[in-house]
């Protein structure tokens, strides 16, 4: 294994020392769209195919992945696979196979990257958005493991955190607008197929939804817990106090839409001080990983297919809300499986290996 040593540096946050050109990658559940993605990726900023395994359930051993336009990947099976010579442990394969997996990589000494909601909560473990907490990541010695947020909480979050520095936010009132490739391949799928079965005169009943979901919206993400509210909604709130202010008061609707990639959010926002349209567009613009999508005069304005395939979170209809003393309305777009999964997992990775 490589050594580390960490440095602190309030330009380049918390950096690990080892080039891109040695550290070793394992990336678990591979075969998933966040794990394919992942790979995807990995491949597009140069790291080389030779330092990446890809790993999934042994059901899915030996198949092969593709890396880059030239590489190909022979699956490894998750199931006693040796993490000792390996730096970096990018996991998604579902929440309870990571909390059997996560704690045994990083005992040997792998710094585990998980995807899934896990560990988001817990305490001893950050939970960051590199653009927001990397300072965050220095706790991850306490149990070898850095947390990934929910994809609607990291968009969310890029578009509040420049807003905040400017303007402390006191209350934030969300709708999202959540395509099925949140839920999977399966979802994916689910959606396909009943679109086709409408045109066609067949009936395809719901399985990875309660209800069917094309042509259709969906007002429940993850179950219903004792105060009416989702797990989905409830990740929302809680996410945002452990990464951004606990002081803020969140309130959520997550909605399910039949869109394959992309994840759109109406966001309300009450803030404790003036803050114009005008200013809020300034400070969005200069916050790195944010792009302001907003000119209503020429139909200007993210949507999801804008979206997808972009590292970005795209702002649009900036505008004041009249109905409280310093309000303001936002959409927020976003690659939900790339900067809400994947990307985000690689930025926690590359803050701790730096590019050469």
């Amino acid at each position: 294994m490589l050594m580390y040593k960490w440095r602190i540096n309030p330009q380049e946050n918390i950096r690990i020392m080892i080039k891109k050109s040695s550290v070793k990658i394992a990336v678990v559940g591979a075969t998933g769209n966040v794990g394919r993605t992942i790979l995807q990726i990995l491949a597009e900023r140069g790291y080389p195919a030779s330092n990446i395994t890809a790993i999934a359930s042994n059901r899915s051993a030996n198949r092969s992945v593709s890396y880059g336009e030239d590489d190909i990947l022979t699956v490894q099976p998750l199931n006693n696979f040796d993490f000792s010579t390996y730096d970096i442990g990018l996991f998604s394969p579902g929440a309870k196979v990571s909390a059997e997996y996560a704690p045994k990589a990083a005992a040997q000494g792998c710094i585990v990257i998980d995807n899934t909601s896990h560990f988001r909560m817990d305490q001893d473990i950050p939970l960051v958005i590199p653009e927001i907490n990397a300072e965050a990541l220095k706790l991850h010695k306490n149990r070898n493991i850095i947390a990934n947020p929910n994809c609607s909480t990291i968009q969310l979050l890029m578009a509040l955190k420049p807003l905040h520095d400017r303007a402390k936010i006191k209350r934030v009132v969300v709708s999202t607008y959540q395509s099925v490739s949140g839920a999977g391949q399966e979802a994916m799928d689910e959606l396909t197929q009943q679109t086709k079965g409408l045109f066609t005169n067949m009936t395809v009943p719901p399985a990875c939804f309660n209800k069917p979901i094309a042509f259709n919206v969906i007002p429940q993400i993850d179950v219903f817990q004792e105060d009416n509210y989702t797990k989905e909604e409830w990740k929302m709130m809680v996410e945002t106090h452990k990464i951004l202010d606990p002081t803020i008061k969140l309130t959520a609707t997550c909605v399910r839409v039949p869109v394959y990639i992309g994840h759109s959010i109406s966001v309300n926002i009450e803030f404790d001080s003036a803050i114009s349209p005008a200013q809020a567009r300034q400070a969005l613009r200069q916050f790195k990983g944010v792009t302001v999508m907003d000119d209503p005069n020429n139909l200007s304005y993210a949507t999801p297919l804008e979206g997808t395939g972009d590292d970005d979170v795209f702002v649009s209809r900036i505008r004041q809300d009249t109905s409280v003393e310093h309000g303001l309305n936002l959409w927020v777009v976003s690659d939900n499986v790339r900067k809400g999964a994947a990307l985000n997992a690689i930025q926690i990775m590359e803050c701790l290996v730096p590019s050469r």
